[in-house]
């Protein structure tokens, strides 16, 4: 099997990249399962050490656009794709332009040079909770579930709520095998901060671990909807592997989600790493981070994915430990 993941070379996609070599094999929709011969990685940046060493490895450096609209990507024989490439949401917010380009531009061109291939490819784009939106003087549902109406507040939630319905009609139209899964905010995020709004979620927690000043801008009440990067992996590899039937509609799943509070991840970081590292958490508001975080839902259902046996992680807690577990060397405190 021949597969494709772009932003591969980031976290998330990096992190995907590792759990499919180790799987070594994939079931795609279905089928009996295959081993994976070649993983292709494209990103604007090099690929980790460990990725780069394996022979099952090849990584194209470049504009993603431009290589899809070159039809160098995907390539010929690719079985799968992993669109995973976008900008984050408070750089679209800043750039319009940027985000439409990398996000709604690319995901067409992308689209099209799969159609091209001839093939119907399975694509797994990865869609967001930023579709759904709180709209000014209508109130979002108590509880979204999947088929609730997105609604999205941000130029970011627009890109991947139209790109979502273009993966559903290239798979209507029998080009490629689509499956849009809304991933929601990822925490505990390892590495440097990166321009999404709603990067304080892992920041408020990553950095007072390494005993540095953590910014949490909103109030502790704010409610959110996270999932650890185990468990987003998880869910994305999982609607590779669906078939037609389990996975449903063509519209977009929402993947499992904790629903919990700021307050009460920094209760979590406190009992995992004492006083000394709440102590580091600034609640400095910030009214263009607050203005976005006020408008996405804490309180997701996932009924599709739970069909599929995804579920979300069982408390925040248990995230941080998994962290601290998986990132030894970026823990500075003593913890508990």
């Amino acid at each position: 099997m021949n597969i494709l993941i772009t932003g591969g070379c980031g976290f998330l996609g990096a992190r995907l990249a590792r759990t499919l070599l180790k799987q070594g094999a994939l079931s795609l929709a279905g089928e009996p399962a295959r081993r994976i011969e070649r993983l292709t990685l494209t990103d604007r940046v090099p690929a980790p050490p460990d990725l780069a060493a394996d022979p099952r490895v090849a990584l194209v450096q470049g504009d993603l656009l431009e290589l899809a609209q070159g039809r160098k990507l995907p390539a010929a024989g690719t079985d799968l794709v992993f669109h995973l490439a976008a900008a984050v949401s408070g750089e679209c917010e800043a750039d319009f332009d940027l985000g439409m380009r990398s996000n709604l531009d690319t995901t067409r061109a992308l689209l099209e040079a799969s159609r091209a291939l001839g093939s119907k490819p399975t694509f797994v784009f990865a869609s967001s909770l930023a579709v759904f939106g709180n709209a000014p003087g209508t109130a979002l549902p108590e509880l979204i579930e999947d088929d609730t109406l997105p609604t999205p507040q941000s130029s970011y939630g627009i890109q991947k709520y139209i790109s979502e319905q273009l993966v559903a009609d290239y798979t209507r139209k029998g080009f490629i095998r689509g499956r849009s899964v809304r991933l929601m905010t990822v925490s505990v995020r390892p590495g440097q901060p990166n321009g999404a709004a709603s990067g304080f979620l892992s920041g408020m927690i990553r950095e007072p671990l390494a005993g540095l000043k953590g910014a949490c801008p909103v109030p502790r009440e704010t409610l959110v909807a996270l999932a650890s990067p185990a468990r987003t992996v998880e869910g994305i590899i999982r609607a590779a592997e669906a078939t037609q039937e389990q996975w449903g509609p063509l519209t977009g799943m929402n993947l499992p989600s904790l629903r919990t509070t700021v307050g009460d991840m920094a209760d979590a970081l406190e009992r995992v790493g004492g006083k000394a590292a709440t102590a580091l958490l600034d609640w400095t508001p910030d009214p263009a981070i607050l203005k976005l975080v006020n408008t996405w839902p804490g309180n997701v259902a996932s009924v599709r994915a739970s069909k599929l046996g995804l579920l979300p992680d069982k408390d925040f807690e248990s995230v941080v430990r998994d962290y601290i577990r998986e990132n030894p060397g970026a823990v500075k405190l003593p913890v508990r």
